[in-house]
């Protein structure tokens, strides 16, 4: 069997990416039968469906998932082949500036920067942690991650997919105090949450949980803190799907009643779009953060 052609799988990886036929053929400049020939096309090569319709959109199917980094890997080298034909590897040095979230920069993103500094050596990144927004506008950043859509005009904004957010627990936590079978439970635990921001509080109210800054047992403003203190065993707190599923010895708790969502956005100035050293970066976040969207959803 002949190995599927590389522009089968750039398809594949924009519908992961957007949802539907029609998106995907929009993004890539195609036409929604001809997205729709290339999804079968390779699907009949792997002798696998690779997606299921649904009122959603088209869902992926757990092969889809499974083959989705190997195809980001193919994204990555295609794109580090067409920069090396191009001499734009020799461009790349400079300064970019990112500022994303604490989870987010603390969790997320070290990995991806690697794999960028890996292939553009000569660039310097700055990493601002910053759960308040920094002015882009101001040029405080390059570069923003935020989980906020942002309402100024001169901003280039592009939505990189859902972000949800579980309750979770170490085995630790759960054999010394038990597992909460129930919300009306939830009162005899120790939570983990934070002492003068409100944000998961109104998160909390999303979804019908009425809690208030002194349900907390242990309290601090620092999400980094946080998700050490849980992982630590020390309560019950809230976690990115995406980071909890890196340790199997975090459990959800209530996962069908607790989960909390929300939008990922990647933002630069408008200005900035014709910085090559920005929109390389920018390029390579936009991939690999929507990539880790997609493994922070929760199977329905």
């Amino acid at each position: 069997m002949h190995a599927p052609d590389w522009n089968l799988y750039r398809s594949f990886l924009a519908v992961m990416r957007e949802g539907s036929l029609s998106a995907a053929a929009r993004s890539l400049g195609m036409t929604q039968p001809s997205m729709g020939r290339h999804i079968d096309a390779l699907e009949a090569a792997l002798a696998r469906p690779l997606f299921t319709r649904s009122s959603e959109g088209l869902r992926p199917t757990a092969y889809a998932q499974q083959l989705l980094g190997p195809a980001q890997a193919m994204a990555s080298a295609a794109q580090e082949a067409a920069r090396l034909t191009s001499g734009q590897q020799a461009q790349s040095r400079g300064t970019v500036r990112i500022s994303a979230s604490q989870i987010i920069g603390g969790e997320v993103l070290p990995e991806l920067l690697a794999r960028f500094q890996a292939q553009h050596p000569l660039m310097a990144i700055e990493l601002v942690l910053n759960n308040q927004q920094d002015d882009l506008l101001k040029r405080e950043a390059d570069i923003a991650v935020r989980m906020v859509r942002p309402t100024q005009k001169a901003l280039m904004a592009k939505r990189l997919g859902r972000v949800d957010i579980g309750m979770y627990a170490h085995q630790r936590y759960i054999m010394r105090r038990g597992m909460p079978h129930s919300m009306m439970d939830l009162a005899q635990h120790t939570l983990i949450g934070a002492d003068t921001d409100p944000t998961a509080i109104h998160l909390a109210q999303q979804v019908g949980l009425h809690i208030t800054r002194e349900d907390f047992q242990f309290r601090c403003d620092s999400d980094l803190a946080q998700l050490a203190a849980l992982r630590a065993g020390l309560g019950i707190g809230g976690c990115q799907i995406g980071i909890a599923q890196r340790d199997p010895q975090l459990v959800p708790v209530q996962p069908d009643v607790l989960t909390f969502s929300l939008d990922m956005w990647l933002i630069t100035h408008g200005d900035l779009r014709r910085d090559p050293n920005v929109m390389t970066l920018y390029r390579h976040l936009a991939t690999h953060l929507t990539a880790y969207a997609l493994t922070s959803q929760r199977a329905k």
